[in-house]
């Protein structure tokens, strides 16, 4: 598996990058920041920039990059938050969003959406109260079950990018490469046919909307619009295949906890089910530790969490988060400019 343990020197290079950028910029969602980004990412270590670029252009069969060895000052960091909304002045992780991003940066675009933790390109993963039993990321007492990241929508990312702060209770990310996985023919053959349908997750529905008001009224009609397509996209959701890019080393999206059961194909809903239950037999877990970075590869893999019981008192597990496409024109009808990365 794709690891790279940052040398104490390589540490002392990035953190002098880090401080420059966080001398110009007050957060990783400035625009002229991410506009900048790829550039800046090209002065981090020539080790590291060679580990993401073999990732990026090599698909290897573990589906999963590991960067290790990032210090993280937990003083500096502050308290878990109790909610995404908020944002404590003694929260302090400028620097380690930026560099999430730059090493995101090294596969391609950071993308956000503007039905997903009010736009923002930099999420932060940890537990909120009332969100025990629900199907997000700020859920703990329920398994996040294994998915593909927005695998409901034809713009969902290329990559994963996930950084640890914090995680003193060893929660695990669960994790499978689908190169694990070996169906029959005839299996792949199904599931690379339209019979299936995925809704979107609970992230994106109304329920969890923000309290962020648009900055325009364009802006403000490409939200509702979002929403609109969310609503679409649960109540009537449009029959896609699983598999794509081939049969023998396909690409994936698979979300089987919101997925319906296939009525009008029991052949399709076998090859369905064959496929889950191996993802299930190969499954892992990744308990990551302050300082590492995860990028999983999310046509290639699939992800989730384990379930654990949050403290609620400022040291509960803390992630932060990033989208990466490869294709930012993909999703340009969904974006206000061609150098805007919130899709709506």
């Amino acid at each position: 598996m794709p690891r790279v343990v940052l040398t104490a020197d390589e540490v002392v290079s990035i953190r002098s990058l880090l401080r420059e950028l966080a001398s110009r910029y007050q957060t990783p969602e400035d625009p002229h920041f991410l506009k900048e980004a790829d550039v800046y990412a090209h002065e981090l270590p020539r080790r590291v920039r060679a580990a993401f670029r073999e990732f990026r252009l090599t698909e290897p069969k573990d589906a999963l990059l590991t960067v290790a060895g990032y210090p993280v000052d937990q003083g500096k960091i502050g308290r878990t938050p109790r909610h995404w909304r908020e944002k404590d002045p003694s929260n302090d992780t400028l620097e380690e969003e930026m560099l999430l991003v730059l090493f995101a940066s090294l596969l391609g675009d950071v993308i956000g959406w503007s039905t997903q933790q009010d736009g923002r390109i930099v999420h932060d993963i940890f537990p909120i109260q009332g969100h025990e039993h629900e199907q997000l990321g700020s859920g703990s007492e329920e398994t996040l079950t294994w998915h593909t990241e927005d695998a409901f929508h034809p713009y969902r990312g290329d990559y994963l990018g996930l950084m640890c702060l914090r995680n003193p209770d060893g929660v695990p990310t669960t994790f499978a490469s689908l190169e694990r996985v070996h169906l029959t023919p005839e299996h792949a053959r199904l599931l690379s046919e339209p019979h299936f349908t995925i809704r979107p997750d609970e992230s994106h529905l109304a329920k969890n909307r923000g309290q962020k008001a648009a900055s325009s009224p364009e802006e403000e009609a490409l939200l509702q619009r979002a929403y609109a397509k969310i609503d679409q996209m649960w109540n009537t959701p449009e029959k896609i295949p699983v598999f794509s890019g081939g049969t023998e080393s396909p690409y994936i999206r698979l979300d089987p906890y919101f997925m319906d059961p296939v009525r009008d194909n029991g052949e399709a809903q076998a090859a369905l089910d064959e496929l889950i239950r191996q993802v299930d037999e190969v499954i892992e877990d990744h308990a990551l530790s302050p300082g590492d970075f995860i990028f999983v590869d999310n046509f290639k893999a699939v992800h989730g969490r384990k379930p654990f019981k949050a403290h609620y008192d400022g040291t509960d597990r803390w992630l932060k988060r990033v989208n990466v496409t490869r294709d930012l024109r993909k999703s340009r009808d969904g974006r206000l400019s061609p150098d805007s990365r919130v899709i709506h």
